[in-house]
């Protein structure tokens, strides 16, 4: 079955067709590392990583690069260190640090290759100075500009018209700039300011040009995917292609680009001032990360998605039932991937169809009754799971949490039990009681209780 993904350029479903299976190339959009990454940011790392799996099924994990930059430079970057005080290498170290464990704790695996835009300086000088000889950029009050007129069709991807990319771009229209579209390339930098030397003096690199530069880098000048939020249509991915393509005289850039929908919070749009800003720590402090991985997975990547508080307990509720049925005997054995959730997958990955399909295969095997046929669904289960990133931890871990207290419900439950056993059903009412209320529930069988679980 053909890997088929909607196009933002062309506005439709396509049937991916690499430009080299045997080199499959993948850039993605990552932090600007100034502060915790929202649980909106979350989104495009568990998608792309589900994508990034994907082709690492189909074409083979060596026959895919995956490459996920980061920005550490930025004026959000400087004035987020001068607020708090801090050195700015100092900051993007320590952010840096922490995106890596939330994605990690979402179960995202780790891209190919994560270049740094403070380590590619001198491409993205290259890049301007070609954009210079060539026509398309120019040097004004010791800025660097793009000249969007000089690209014929730029705004494509967007799809805007010139007065809704001049006021959606929300850029200061410098006296001297050209046209109020054009953008920045380089920009100068005062003493206390990062800085490097170049043709124009002493400076920084505009946004944009850090992803064109860092991705010819490691892809090349045309590549197959270029993925990210929503939000990153326009401006930054519309002059992205503007840059690249002119550098390069004129060749293609990205042959699919892909974006996920926005997140809101309780039916309402991020705000501190509202109070529902999540940031992933938040969320990680509410359920474990597979829990918020399988919640933000229960809406198509292109669907807008409301995180509730039920959405995240009917996802914790639905990998609890998982992980009871992988918990039982027979062990799994090695099961061929489940052609449900591959199909799914393959059609522009439709994550709730292939939760949907794993649900099919989680009720068949409460179902089965031969130890057999339990073990091969148990591996189904598991096969189709990785797929997704989801089912992959031990049972009795995830079931029991990680407090530390195995020792101490065992003994409370080998006290239930005798106190079961001699008919003191109050003291065995008592036990089972205090454990709830710890959000631990027994799971009595007609020879005794040995199993529990964690419920919140």
């Amino acid at each position: 079955m053909p890997l088929v993904l909607h196009n933002t350029l062309t506005r439709r479903k396509e049937v991916f067709a690499p430009l080299d299976a045997k080199n499959v190339r993948m850039y993605v959009c990552g932090p600007t590392v100034y502060d915790f990454a929202h649980i909106g940011n979350a989104r495009p790392v568990i998608v792309f990583d589900v994508l990034y799996r994907l082709l690492r099924q189909v074409y083979g994990a060596a026959q895919v690069r995956y490459v996920r930059n980061v920005t550490d430079v930025d004026d959000k970057i400087i004035v987020a260190a001068r607020k708090n005080g801090e050195d700015i290498r100092a900051l993007t170290e320590r952010t840096l640090r922490i995106f890596h464990e939330d994605a990690a704790a979402l179960g995202a695996l780790p891209p190919d290759i994560e270049p740094r835009a403070t380590e590619h300086i001198p491409g993205m000088i290259a890049m301007i100075e070609r954009l210079i000889a060539s026509g398309h950029a120019y040097l004004a009050d010791h800025h660097v500009l793009f000249s969007v007129p000089s690209m014929s069709d730029y705004g494509r991807l967007s799809g805007r018209s010139r007065d809704e990319m001049i006021a959606g771009a929300r850029v200061e229209v410098a006296p001297y700039k050209r046209d109020p579209a054009d953008f920045v390339l380089w920009k100068p930098s005062t003493r206390d300011q990062p800085g490097w030397d170049s043709p124009w003096g002493r400076g920084r690199p505009g946004w944009h040009i850090e992803c064109s530069a860092m991705s010819e880098a490691y892809l090349g000048e045309t590549f197959d995917i270029h993925a990210g939020g929503l939000d990153l249509i326009f401006p930054h991915h519309e002059n992205e292609i503007a840059q690249s393509v002119c550098a390069h005289g004129g060749r293609p850039f990205v042959r699919y680009w892909l974006h996920n929908a926005f997140v809101i919070v309780e039916g309402e749009k991020m705000s501190k001032s509202l109070g529902n800003f999540l940031i992933i720590r938040d969320v990680l402090a509410q359920a474990p990360g597979e829990t918020a991985r399988y919640a933000m997975l229960m809406s198509h990547y292109r669907d807008p998605l409301d995180w509730t508080a039920e959405r995240l307990g009917e996802a914790r509720h639905a990998l609890d039932r998982f992980y009871l049925a992988l918990r039982q005997p027979p062990p799994a054995v090695p099961a061929e991937l489940p052609e449900r959730v591959l199909a799914a997958l393959m059609d522009d990955l439709n994550t709730p169809l292939a939760l949907a399909a794993l649900h099919d295969i989680l009720g068949a095997l409460n179902k089965a009754a031969e130890p057999a046929e339990r073990a091969r669904l148990k591996g189904e289960l598991l096969a189709g799971g990785a797929l997704l990133g989801l089912l992959q931890q031990d049972p009795q871990a995830w079931l029991q949490g990680e407090g530390g207290e195995a020792a101490e419900v065992a003994a409370l439950i080998a006290e239930r039990n005798a106190a079961r056993k001699s008919r003191n059903f109050a003291r065995a009412d008592e036990i089972r009681t205090g454990l709830a209320i710890k959000g631990i529930v027994l799971e009595d069988r007609p020879d005794g209780t040995t199993d529990w679980r964690r419920v919140n």
